[in-house]
């Protein structure tokens, strides 16, 4: 299932790294937009491996269009979401630059669950 919404970027996070349980390194970062509804909503998105070069160049204010995909998975029997952002444009008028990389996320694209560290949390 693939959605879009456009918004202000609020804010860019920093990036995330670490170590799967396989040995492979990921990266992660996460941005957040408000939308320009009659009550607005921030949304947190998160861009994973090579599409985090996706938010490069987009600075905080700008009015940007995000597709994503919402995700799910159960860790100890509890549900976890992603919004998983695969293409960002610029929602300025007369000015669509598309800032896209690979179309859908895969399951290799999604971070690894943690390691049990003797807690409930998966982080």
């Amino acid at each position: 299932m693939s959605m879009q919404v456009k918004g202000t970027l609020l804010q860019i996070l920093k990036i995330e790294s670490g170590v799967s349980k396989a040995g492979k390194e990921w990266q992660k970062q996460d941005f957040v937009i408000e939308t320009n509804e009659q009550f607005p909503k921030k949304i947190c998105f998160t861009l994973f491996g090579d599409k985090i070069t996706m938010i490069n160049g987009i600075s905080e204010g700008s009015e940007i269009e995000v597709f994503f995909s919402v995700e799910s998975r159960d860790f100890n029997g509890k549900w976890y979401h992603n919004i998983n952002a695969w293409k960002i444009e610029n929602a300025a008028a007369g000015n669509n630059t598309p800032r896209n990389f690979p179309p859908e996320y895969s399951a290799g694209d999604v971070p690894p669950e943690p390691e049990d560290s003797g807690n409930d949390l998966p982080f």
